[in-house]
């Protein structure tokens, strides 16, 4: 078995050695900008683990682990537009350090570039992962698009906006782990258990993101702390405090004022309480599964230990 760090390792020397077309420069640069600037490799590091578990060779996964993290990587990158963010990563989005047009342009170049390295994938096992890959990008975007609706809504359910994250944040976790296991040739039923398995831990990491939003360290999460709050946008958070209690009115207030303000009426409505329970019941109950699937114990040890770190993490 490959530890975490070789695998992290092996991606990274697969996002060095990427190529780039050198006839529009101003495309390219901001995708090599992109990719370039971090970020966790959590997505293509689970394409690799999941292949482990069936199969010592897993360099048939790494072109499919490169597609997924480049496709990842496009969405942030439109998403950034879309949400005006300033930064990310601790750099100056791609629309901010460019401009929108160049940005949508280098995301669309992203997206075909992701299909590119998955269609590396086994021609024997290619049809399934490019069902599942196409599904997944479907479903994001519905996950997106109601993302945007909920901005002009004041009704969003608590349900609601678990459906929303995991068509948005979650299946692409699942879907790491599913396409991992078919290229490992696993059987369908333990296929099937790590894109469950995935998609929990997906919701209990976007839950973990938005109360990170709030009591984030600035220094390690990437993005301005409390930018949910500004933006006026639906998480977990305020659709449960907002249950039991109307929003403060924060009119007048200084940016740092209403972050405060909001923050303290998260704490006395119970709802940042609640979500840490959500983050925990989601977490557990992705570990259950886990436990049905055929692979010896021994061999899950690193997803676990990724699992546990993905809910306690602070980035």
């Amino acid at each position: 078995m490959y530890s975490q760090d070789e695998l992290s390792q092996i991606i990274q020397n697969g996002i060095d050695t990427i190529v780039y077309s050198t006839n529009a420069p101003r495309l390219f640069d901001p995708v090599r900008y992109t990719l370039e600037s971090g970020g966790k490799r959590v997505r293509p590091t689970l394409v690799l683990m999941a292949t482990n578990l069936f199969t010592d060779d897993i360099i048939p996964a790494i072109g499919p682990a490169l597609g997924l993290e480049i496709y990842h990587n496009f969405t942030l990158l439109h998403d950034d537009v879309m949400d005006k963010a300033p930064d990310r990563r601790g750099r100056p989005t791609v629309h901010v350090k460019w401009d929108d047009n160049t940005a949508i342009l280098s995301g669309d170049a992203m997206l075909s570039m992701a299909f590119e390295h998955i269609a590396k994938t086994r021609t024997i096992l290619l049809r399934p992962v490019l069902e599942l890959f196409t599904r997944t990008t479907i479903e994001i975007g519905e996950g997106q698009q109601l993302d945007l609706e909920f901005e002009s809504r004041d009704d969003v359910t608590e349900e609601e906006y678990i459906e929303m994250i995991r068509l948005k944040t979650s299946v692409l976790l699942g879907c790491a782990l599913k396409m991992g296991a078919i290229i490992g040739e696993a059987s369908e039923q333990d296929a099937d258990i790590l894109y469950r398995f995935g998609t929990d831990i997906g919701l209990a990491f976007q839950l973990q993101d938005d109360w990170l939003d709030c009591w984030g360290d600035p220094k390690t999460f990437g993005k301005r702390i409390g930018g949910d709050i500004l933006c006026n946008k639906k998480t977990y958070l305020r659709i449960t405090a907002e249950k039991t209690a109307q929003i403060p009115e924060c009119s007048g207030m200084s940016e740092q004022e209403k972050i405060d303000a909001i923050k303290a009426f998260y704490i006395e409505t119970g709802a940042e309480k609640a979500c840490r329970e959500k983050i925990a019941y989601y977490h557990g109950k992705a570990m259950k599964e886990l436990s049905a699937i055929s692979v010896a114990d021994e061999k899950l040890a690193l997803l676990k230990a990724l699992a546990a770190k993905l809910e306690n993490r602070n980035i």
